[in-house]
């Protein structure tokens, strides 16, 4: 069952082969961001391109719960009147931030060192996540947490009064728990240092740098280490945002499996922390070319034309690469369900922490359509059938997971059998138009 309504069951099957343009959502890591700091920048932020999926609408309703005005102009246009470093005020109700682990996560950070009480919930799929990850680290600046047994919501934070800097390394590569304590970092005095071993998306310290703080990033023997100076003035912005490459995964991917397709996806936001998959689809030997480069925003952005691809080799996916495709792998194993021999996916057990458990989820799922699979705590291999030798006919469980469902909607469109999903509705909350724009390209999908 979705956690935004009834279960909406939906199925994809082979029908020919997709043209045309796929015009995807804005970024929702840089539409979060441009919220969450607009907010804490004092006057006007403008935003265009914003992603108006459930995920972010509702972090736009938290940012008004503390107090900043956020306003929708239509179009994708918005502005954030924002209250300042510090300036949040206490929120009247509960901050339902639906399913959303990235923006309870930086809201969590962003109030964190104010001296303000807040209480978090979302959806049954967002109360399962754990939050440990998080609080820790705030902790260390003398935030207070309470929380369900696990460290997992319905959970109120008291925010630390008078919080003084940290030194922290992320144990996990997670740009959610950096951004995190960067972000309760900029409510603190002096110097927070935040040390990565290794590399993730790293939207945060640039939006940062645009919004005018004082941040420097250095690559060390420790790691990526990213020092920020408490207590800016943050400067409001004009922010555009690119399109977002994991949205875009799917239509590039749909046109790989989808024999005779030749599908191009604009605008799309190719932050090297970002673009794995891509990398990754080139390397099995997809047909897939970047267009128009070119710089938006201070993010670098192509075109990107996706062609059926019969020819694809299943390869080991270098572990290191995992953090700028984390979100990718579950539309990953869908097309190497299509590539001749194995591709192996090392280094990914953040997947089972994500809105669902997402390695089992697609093996899973990908069984139930008569691929083969293997799976341990850290990796997850599938064992190609190349093209047109995918069974498919399965209905495969979504787990209130967006990315699940879109990937398994992609699955359908090469296989011998329909697929199915046991619910598509969580789709709003990151890729609203999916549907539309699937059917436009001349996919077959319907809600059941």
């Amino acid at each position: 069952m979705s956690g935004h309504g009834d279960p909406i069951p939906m199925t994809s099957r082979a029908g020919g082969a997709l043209s045309g343009e796929a015009h995807v959502p804005g970024d929702k890591s840089i539409s979060h961001r441009s919220l969450i700091f607009g907010a804490m920048a004092v006057g006007e932020t403008k935003v265009s391109g914003l992603l108006e999926g459930q995920d972010v609408l509702d972090t736009g309703r938290a940012m008004q719960a503390f107090g900043a005005e956020v306003i929708n102009h239509g179009g994708g246009n918005w502005s954030v009147h924002g209250v300042g470093v510090g300036g949040f005020a206490e929120p009247d109700q509960v901050i339902d931030c639906g399913n959303s682990g990235t923006g309870v996560r930086l809201i969590m950070g962003a109030m964190a060192t104010s001296p303000i009480t807040a209480t978090f919930t979302g959806d049954a799929s967002l109360n399962g996540r754990p939050m440990g990850r998080i609080t820790d680290p705030l902790a260390l600046f003398g935030t207070q947490s309470y929380g369900r047994k696990n460290g997992r919501l319905p959970m109120t934070l008291i925010g630390a009064q008078d919080a003084a800097p940290v030194r922290y390394t992320v144990p996990m590569p997670s740009a959610q728990v950096k951004s995190a304590v960067l972000l309760a970092g900029l409510n603190a005095s002096g110097e927070t240092v935040v040390i990565e071993k290794e590399a993730t998306r790293d939207h945060s310290e640039r939006m940062l740098k645009g919004f005018g703080a004082n941040l420097t990033v250095d690559d060390t023997s420790e790691g990526r280490v990213i020092t920020l100076q408490g207590q800016p003035e943050l400067t409001p912005q004009t922010i555009t945002v690119p399109r977002d490459p994991s949205s875009a995964a799917f239509p590039v991917c749909a046109g790989i499996v989808a024999p005779g397709s030749d599908v191009l996806v604009p605008g799309i936001g190719l932050n090297p922390t970002r673009a794995g998959l891509f990398t990754t689809l080139q390397d099995m030997g997809a047909d897939l070319t970047f267009e128009n480069m070119r710089e938006e925003g201070g993010e670098p952005v192509a075109d990107l034309r996706a062609k059926f691809s019969d020819n694809m080799q299943g390869i080991e996916v270098p572990p290191e690469r995992a953090a700028s495709m984390i979100d990718e792998y579950p539309v990953l194993s869908v097309v190497a369900a299509f590539a001749t021999g194995k591709t192996v996916m090392r280094g990914v057990k953040e997947l089972r922490v994500k809105e669902s458990d997402r390695i089992d989820a697609m093996a899973r799922g990908l069984e139930a359509c008569g691929v083969t699979i293997e799976e341990d705590e850290d990796t997850f291999t599938v064992h190609g059938m190349g093209v047109g030798g995918v069974p498919g006919g399965g209905t495969c469980a979504t787990h209130l997971d967006h990315r699940i469902a879109m990937s398994f909607m992609v699955l359908g469109l090469g296989t011998q059998k329909p697929v199915h999903i046991d619910d598509g509705g969580p789709i709003a909350t990151s890729f609203p138009i999916f549907e539309g724009l699937m059917r436009d390209l001349g996919a077959t999908i319907t809600r059941d």
